[in-house]
């Protein structure tokens, strides 16, 4: 078989021949039953509606001065603060692409100083200098870090699954280079109990060192972002390894390490911001002294614990609500029963806790604790209450989800002042993940992840901390941040009116026949080619469609438009899936990305995919237009 295809740039594995202003490219595929078969000839080319907008800015020209550019980029593009200088920059960077592709073309040295209907276009396509997000720190970083989503990861030491995969430095260090911004430990005594490890309790995980763990998050903490690092800590130690914890933390961590002092603590109304924590590193359990006390009290509801010892849930705190105990019971014996669990930060059995009731906690441990994990007696309401100090709860996901069905406002005016985690339930024991919105519609500052896992979760959690610059920090919109009051509460399942409309228009795609071999999709043939556009946010937005099938094509043209009606697009994330239709058996993965619509650029936009770790690849790009109504 030979394919023939058309680009701006040629494929691999073929022959390439000089076609006027375009680059023609023959692949060839082996042949079938001795049949060739010359496929349909597709050309790059510039959009109808990018021809128009040209026109319209070029005054019916064929060229754009650097002044009428500025007016495209200004009203069209919807570029902010962008100047008349910028302008220039920009058709220097065209000049510049048009003489490497001329000299790779035709080796002519054209130097006008006006661009180009297919200038704009070749620069359109390449998404460093169009990409479709803001790509800077925009939000208001000096408010408490309870009015923030925060990029967090859940047993971020582990390399694989939660039951039998290695304990390493590693999987920390690539969360951080992502911008992962808050880090668990599952600190345990040594065998011979005189030192400390970071393991999963209870499993078969090989252990790693925790004077890694923490030099790592030293080296590495403030690569992708200046916005502090928070340290979360499952705490199994003796008092005498907590000492030597809070000693290896003060002299790895330096000046770096922040904690209030005491008298600060009492009189704390709010959380330090991220502005005032720039370059800093928190670190986030019980205190130990509170976890004791709070054992004293049992109320029947303890059940066996691996070792034949006994262990209070460490959701007790989540609901006084039968329905909600019973879930609890269920995914503990089940954590029990697959021989690992994930417990809330610091429970540890009752019986070990009964041995220390009398030692006295070390002081150094008590005070590097900046953010308190704690939880209140009674009803969840109680437990919910916002008055007194400042802490934080750690919950599953099966817990926030009973909770929410009745204490939905309660949640969310508790996360306004206060932190709310939310962890993977025991079960997921392959390292999955759940969909981060379970936590994000109510307020919950830390979803966590687990980020060596794959799936449309982990898309959906990596597109929204690609918001604001990437650092990490999203700012929490104001609908979960306003005063509650009884008669105007806000309710997340609740239909709402429609704020705005999300236009996009999905042209093209290109660069797969760049960053996969010819065969990679099909033996026999160019891919068929489609895409699935999808709105995932507060219930009432959630939608999905999907563009045409392009056969047998390298260079698939769609030009396919869709409307997405949002009722609060500062949650709304916009998913994007590219896949190969495969006739018979499940269609092929060839490219996602997930971007937060409250970020999107107005106009034509360049917008790269990336592979189903979330890495981007090289050359694979849609060209997309975004319009809001």
């Amino acid at each position: 078989m030979h394919y023939i295809s058309a680009s701006f740039r040629g494929t691999h594995g073929g022959e390439e021949r000089d076609m006027g202003n375009k680059m023609v490219t023959y692949n060839k595929y082996k042949s079938f039953l001795f049949f060739i078969k010359k496929y349909k000839l597709t050309e790059l080319v510039p959009p109808e509606d990018l021809k128009e907008v040209f026109s319209k800015f070029a005054g019916g020209g064929s060229h754009m001065s650097v002044e009428q550019l500025y007016q495209f980029l200004v009203e069209h593009q919807g570029e902010e603060n962008f100047t008349l200088s910028d302008s220039e920059k920009i058709v220097d960077k065209v000049l510049q692409l048009r003489r490497t592709h001329q000299e790779t073309v035709h080796g002519d040295q054209n130097r006008e100083t006006e661009i180009t209907l297919d200038d704009i276009f070749r620069f359109f396509l390449l998404d460093e200098f169009n990409s479709p997000s803001k790509t800077e720190v925009h939000h208001d970083m000096n408010a408490p870090l309870s009015h923030y989503f925060i990029y967090t990861g859940h047993n971020s030491y582990l390399t694989g699954n939660q039951l039998s995969s290695d304990c390493s430095e590693e999987p920390i260090i690539k969360a951080l280079q992502r911008g992962v911004r808050v880090i668990e430990l599952d600190l345990w005594p040594t065998t011979n109990k005189d030192d400390i490890k970071v393991d999963h309790g209870w499993t078969l995980t090989n252990p790693v060192s925790p004077i890694k763990c923490l030099e790592s998050i030293k080296k590495y903490g403030f690569v992708a972002s200046q916005y502090p690092v928070i340290i979360t800590i499952e705490d199994h130690l003796t008092e005498e390894l907590r000492a030597k914890f809070a000693e290896m933390a003060t002299q790895i961590f330096g000046e770096i390490l922040y904690y209030p002092q005491p008298e600060e603590c009492l009189s704390l109304t709010e959380f330090p911001s991220p502005e005032s924590l720039k370059n800093r590193v928190i670190i986030s359990t019980k205190p130990p002294k509170e976890r004791f006390e709070s054992n004293r009290i049992k109320d029947n509801r303890n059940y066996p614990a691996l070792d034949g010892s006994s262990t209070e849930s460490s959701e007790d705190e989540s609901s006084g609500k039968e329905s909600l105990d019973s879930t609890i019971e269920v995914e503990i014996k089940s954590t029990v029963k697959n021989n690992g669990r994930d417990r809330d930060e610091g429970d540890t059995s009752s019986c070990e806790c009964d041995r220390r009731l009398s030692q006295e906690c070390s002081p150094d441990y008590r005070t590097i604790i900046t953010i308190h994990n704690k939880k209140l007696k009674g009803s969840l309401k109680d437990k919910l209450k916002t008055d007194g100090e400042l802490r934080r709860l750690s919950w599953s996901e099966t817990t926030l989800e009973k909770a929410s069905e009745s204490h939905g406002t309660d949640i969310i005016r508790f996360t306004q002042k206060n932190i709310l985690r939310v962890y993977p339930r025991a079960t997921r024991v392959k390292s999955t993940n759940f969909k981060p919105h379970l936590g994000w519609m109510y307020g919950a500052q830390m979803v966590a992840f687990n980020m060596q896992g794959l799936g449309k979760s982990l898309w959906l959690m990596q597109g929204m901390f690609r918001a604001n610059g990437g650092c990490g920090y999203v700012k929490k919109p104001e609908i979960l941040m306003q005063k509650l009051q009884c008669d105007n509460e806000f309710d997340p399942k609740m239909i709402m009116p429609v704020k705005k409309t999300l236009k996009l228009k999905i042209y093209m795609g290109h660069g797969w026949s760049l960053d996969f071999s010819p065969t990679h999709f099909d033996m026999f043939s160019p891919p068929d080619f489609y895409t699935k556009v999808s709105i995932v946010g507060m219930p009432a937005d959630v939608a999905k469609k999907k563009t045409k099938v392009i056969m047998d094509n390298w260079f698939p043209v769609w030009n396919e438009e869709f409307e997405f009606p949002l009722t609060v697009p500062e949650l709304a994330l916009l998913q994007i899936q590219v896949k190969d239709k495969d006739q018979g058996g499940k269609d092929d993965f060839a490219g996602q990305t997930c971007l937060p619509v409250s970020e999107l650029k107005l106009g034509f936009r360049s917008v790269p995919l990336y592979n189903e770790k979330g890495e981007q690849f090289k050359s694979v790009k849609l060209l997309m237009r975004f319009q809001f109504e």
